[in-house]
């Protein structure tokens, strides 16, 4: 299977997933109900639960066992869109080519189906935990740990990316953005998957110097095409960071010099998973695929 039938393959199982979660029962809160999942289903490339299967399969084939946590952390980051999007913060229009979700329903109603989302995950997780035997909680644990530590550290980087959007920061702060904003949901993702496939802790470490680095090629790829990106493909216009005057890889080392970090990245990633042969060949090809994509 080539890799982006094998994608789309994630993509497909990921979806039927989620399916199993949208609320569709008549009630008084319908339309929060369908706000939420509006956003859940709207597309996307579900780069993180797949991220999830993937590094799970690595050590074990029995994905049924790391699906709650696929959801889960999409759920979550659709909740992070969904609040990116709203007026008070980026103020976005579409996404997905289809209307954002404060301009396809009302803004309140946006904020709280963010909030419906984040809740919802962790409704996910704690009832995989009380279904869990004793021998498998302690793993179980761990994660749900690094989960709400990450949800905490992607929060704080949207809040600085925010506070000081138009000021003249540091290398450091920009780095210190991405990798909360952006590298820490990244990072557990690829973690997910390899502590609940037991692997031993040299894997776990390899696995993620590799997610650290796609995480900061996603980031540092999105400042790219909001530089030059196809606005019919993207989905959403393009040139907002800079009109908003905010600080990207492409404003503090211009397009070439963002794109030449970006390809070093990649290269280092892939070389992290190299260990694992054949096996890692998708991992390996979704680095590229966040290099190359085009949305």
């Amino acid at each position: 299977m080539d890799f982006k039938q094998e994608l789309k393959t994630y993509q497909q199982q990921i979806n039927h997933e989620l399916e199993k979660y949208n609320r569709k029962q008549k009630c008084p809160e319908e339309i929060l109900n369908e706000s939420m999942t509006y956003s859940l289903m709207a597309g996307g490339k579900r780069l993180r639960p797949t991220l999830v299967i993937a590094t799970y399969q690595l050590f074990k084939t029995n994905i049924e066992r790391c699906m709650p946590y696929a959801v889960a952390i999409e759920m979550v980051h659709n909740f992070s869109l969904i609040h990116d999007d709203l007026p008070g913060i980026d103020n976005d229009d579409f996404r997905h080519g289809k209307p954002t979700n404060h301009k396809q329903f009302n803004e309140a109603t946006a904020i709280l189906a963010g909030d419906g989302l984040l809740n919802y995950a962790y409704g996910v997780i704690s009832e995989d935990l009380r279904k869990s035997s004793l021998d498998e909680l302690p793993s179980k644990l761990q994660i749900f740990q690094e989960f709400t530590h990450a949800i905490d550290r992607m929060i704080a980087g949207e809040y600085l990316d925010t506070e000081l959007e138009g000021k003249q920061i540091t290398e450091e702060q920009l780095k210190y953005i991405h990798e909360n904003k952006t590298g820490a949901f990244l990072i557990l993702s690829v973690r997910m998957g390899a502590i609940l496939a037991g692997c031993a802790e040299d894997d776990l470490q390899r696995l993620s110097n590799y997610a650290e680095k796609i995480g900061l090629a996603f980031q540092i790829k999105d400042d790219i095409l909001s530089e030059e990106g196809d606005e019919k493909v993207l989905g959403k216009p393009v040139g907002n960071d800079k009109e908003a005057g905010k600080c990207t890889y492409v404003s503090q080392y211009g397009l070439q010099g963002a794109k030449d970090i970006l390809d070093k990245i990649t290269k280092e990633a892939i070389k992290e998973i190299e260990i694992y042969g054949e096996k890692a060949d998708f991992l390996k090809e979704l680095a590229l695929y966040i290099q190359n994509r085009d949305k």
